[in-house]
């Protein structure tokens, strides 16, 4: 077996940061609550570590590029519209002053899953060796997060995360359905119930297009790690108690079945799985006065009186509503800053809950037009690498990700993001890339 050459010390610096970013961003709630509750007068730059890192980062593969003499990755289509897409931001930001704060925080969050995925994709073209360590660093950082979560159901108090100082004034250490205590919403180690429903969905359509696409014996080992990530990412969608990423969820397992089962079912088989389908919906629909379905899928407690007095339904149909009439008459946006946490940094916070309102309402119509062509193209060549298992599972991941992006605005949480963009930066950056194995 050939040797590999060692790289030099700014191209494992490179990479070494890439593989911080990924790994430690499952880990960025608590320890950025953590630390910002021992040192709250550094509270900003230790939330921003990873847009630190990322800065360091472009810098380093700049230095590369011209070293390498590869600028002719810059020019490629995608490449080219993410750097558009990023100037649109600068140029909205020159334009509409909503504040020095809100902006740099608007930016910081509109464009770091583009720049990681940037990044990633520089790195994967660049180094063909970063592949292994990447997708072992990933897998790393699923187990944290379901095993947390399955602590924090079976074993740890609800509010486990008090003692790490998570509080009303920064993210509170759980939640509940609309109030009612009875259904407590966990957290793992993400910002809150909803992201780590969405990175649920991710991990679940991962392992399930690896467990579709897994030809040969499963070793013991990755038997074992598969088993617990499987139980953890169901009990973490089911604990988030997230309607969108339980839809999310079906949607990714119907894109997974659709892409590699249902081609090869027979006639019978198509009949039988039409009932099957055809008597969960009905149950579903008989059921629908029962306390969990009322609660968990239409939230909407039976009872009455113990629960909020307006439920979360109002709330995204209100979000809905102001979100499409801004985008009605602002084609051109308010601004980057402008809406989400951001916002709150100026003298009108505006909440959209609709990922689409959102970057509508920061960069206008020509900026939600572009961010759904990087979207589509990504997707496209994703679709297009299905035999590999894990661009199938980041594909339907994408597909349920979208989604849920109808409701809330899924890629401004940073780990969800940054995981999913990374890693369809990892699939699309590699080319004809050899089939990865969970060891």
């Amino acid at each position: 077996m050939k040797k590999l050459t060692p790289l030099p010390i700014i191209d494992r610096l490179y990479l070494g940061i890439l593989l911080v970013i990924f790994g430690g961003i499952v880990l960025h709630a608590p320890l950025s609550v953590a630390l910002g509750t021992l040192f709250p007068h550094y509270d900003l730059l230790i939330k921003s570590w990873k847009e630190i890192l990322m800065g360091v980062a472009l810098a380093l593969v700049g230095v590369i590029i011209w070293r390498e003499r590869r600028s002719d990755i810059l020019k490629e289509p995608l490449m080219v519209g993410l750097q558009i897409y990023a100037g649109l931001h600068v140029l909205s930001a020159l334009i509409f002053r909503v504040g020095i704060g809100a902006t740099l925080a608007g930016i910081m969050i509109d464009l770091r899953y583009a720049l990681f995925f940037t990044l990633v994709y520089l790195a994967v073209r660049l180094f063909p060796r970063f592949r292994r360590p990447f997708i072992r660093i990933g897998i790393i950082g699923a187990l944290i997060v379901v095993v947390f979560a399955l602590l924090q159901v079976f074993i740890l108090p609800a509010d486990i995360l008090k003692y790490l100082g998570y509080n009303t004034n920064n993210i509170a250490p759980y939640l509940t359905v609309d109030q009612n205590h009875q259904y407590i919403r966990i957290n793992s180690t993400l910002r809150g119930p909803n992201p780590l429903g969405a990175y649920a969905v991710i991990v679940l359509a991962s392992l399930g297009a690896w467990l579709v696409g897994k030809r040969p014996k499963i070793a013991r080992k990755q038997a074992l790690t598969a088993a617990v990530l499987l139980l953890g990412g169901i009990v973490a969608l089911w604990a988030s108690y997230s309607r969108s990423a339980l839809i999310a969820a079906l949607a990714a397992v119907i894109v997974i079945v659709s892409a590699t089962v249902l081609p090869k079912l027979s006639r019978r088989a198509w009949i039988l799985t039409g009932v099957v389908v055809f008597a969960i919906v009905g149950g579903l629909i008989a059921s629908s006065k029962t306390s969990v379905v009322s609660n968990v899928l239409l939230h909407e407690n039976p009872a009455g009186g113990s629960g909020s007095t307006v439920n979360s339904n109002e709330g995204h149909l209100s979000s809905l509503k102001d979100g499409m009439l801004m985008l009605i008459h602002q084609p051109f946006g308010s601004g980057v800053g402008s809406t989400g946490s951001a916002s709150l940094m100026t003298k009108a916070p505006l909440i959209i809950e609709n990922q689409y309102l959102f970057v509508a309402h920061e960069v206008g119509w020509l900026g939600l037009i572009l961010f759904l062509m990087i979207f589509i193209g990504v997707m496209n060549r994703l679709w297009q690498r299905r035999g590999n298992w894990l661009a199938l599972g980041v594909f339907a991941s994408g597909i349920g990700l979208a989604i849920i992006g109808l409701l809330l605005p899924v890629w401004v949480d940073d780990t969800v993001s940054i995981v999913w963009w990374g890693l369809a930066a990892f699939i699309i950056g590699g080319g004809e890339y050899e089939r990865h194995q969970v060891n």
